[in-house]
C-alpha cells in the first residue's frame, strides 16, 4: 500500500486527482494547504506528495522547503501556470517533477507510477553490490548512501538516480534529453531546464565550489558528465 498525499486548496482538483489515482494499492490522503500537508507528513509514512504551488496559509514552495528538512519523499508539483519560473523555483527547492493544470489523467498516473517506482527501488529494491567512486564521492547502491570525503550527503531520489547514472558511466557525456529519458522514464520534451536544476542541486551538495566543479562537468552544447577522478579528486588521465 502506497500512501499518497494530495495537497490542493481546490476541492474539485483533489476530487479529480482521487478519481485518476483510484487504485487498490494507493491510500490517498488530503490536505488543503501547505501547513496541513506538513502535519500529515509528520504523522504518516508517505511515499509520494502531489503539492499545489498557489495555496493559502502556507504556499507549496514554502511547504516543500520545510518538507525537505525532514523527508526525501518524492514531490510532484501541481501548477496552474505554464511559465518556467514556477517550475524552476519548485525544482530548486527540491521537487522531483511537476504537472501543469489542466491535467491529462494518463500523464498524472504515469508520473505517479514513475516516482513511486524509483522511490521504492531506492528504499528496498533489487540489491546491486557495486560501490561507485569518483575522487572523494562514493555511492553505495546497496545502502543507497552517498558520501563526499566520508561525510554523508542527503539526496532526493531523483538526484540519486542522476548521480548514479553519471557515475556508472563516468567520462561519458549525457545530453539533458538522455538523462531525462533514463531517470524520469518519460518523453523528454522541455527537459533541459529540469535536468539543469537537478545538476545544480547536485553540485551544491557534492562540490566544494559549485561554480568550479571538480566532478560534475558541463560539456557546452552537448550535456553533462561525471569526471573520472582518483581519490584526490584529480582527473584520471589513464583512459
Amino acid at each position: 500500500m502506497y500512501n499518497i498525499l494530495i495537497c490542493d486548496d481546490e476541492q474539485d482538483i483533489v476530487n479529480a486527482l482521487k478519481i485518476y489515482l483510484a487504485d487498490p494499492e494507493y491510500r490517498l490522503l488530503e490536505a488543503a494547504n501547505g501547513r496541513e500537508a506538513l502535519e500529515v507528513a509528520q504523522r504518516e509514512d508517505l511515499h509520494l506528495v502531489l503539492l499545489d504551488i498557489m495555496m493559502p496559509e502556507l504556499d507549496g514552495i514554502s511547504a516543500l522547503a520545510a518538507l525537505r528538512q525532514i523527508s526525501n519523499v518524492p514531490v510532484i508539483l501541481l501548477t496552474a501556470k505554464s511559465e518556467d519560473a514556477d517550475k524552476i523555483l519548485g525544482l530548486n527547492v527540491g521537487a522531483d517533477d511537476y504537472i501543469t493544470k489542466p491535467f491529462n489523467p494518463l500523464e498524472v498516473t504515469a508520473r505517479v507510477r514513475s516516482q513511486l517506482r524509483r522511490y521504492m527501488q531506492l528504499g528496498g529494491g533489487r540489491v546491486r553490490p557495486e560501490c561507485l567512486t569518483s575522487g572523494g564521492i562514493e555511492l553505495d547502491d546497496r545502502a543507497k548512501e552517498v558520501t563526499v570525503d566520508g561525510e554523508a550527503v542527503s539526496l532526493t531520489p531523483t538526484e540519486y538516480e542522476i548521480l548514479k547514472l553519471l557515475m556508472t558511466h563516468a567520462g561519458r557525456v549525457f545530453s539533458p534529453k538522455e538523462i531525462y529519458a533514463q531517470v524520469w522514464k518519460d518523453t523528454p520534451f522541455g527537459s533541459d531546464n529540469t535536468v539543469a536544476v537537478h545538476i545544480r542541486h547536485l553540485r551544491e551538495k557534492l562540490e566544494i565550489d559549485p561554480a568550479e566543479p571538480r566532478y560534475l562537468k558541463v560539456v557546452w552544447g552537448q550535456g553533462y558528465k561525471m569526471e573520472k577522478a582518483d581519490r584526490t579528486g584529480k582527473p584520471d588521465r589513464r583512459r
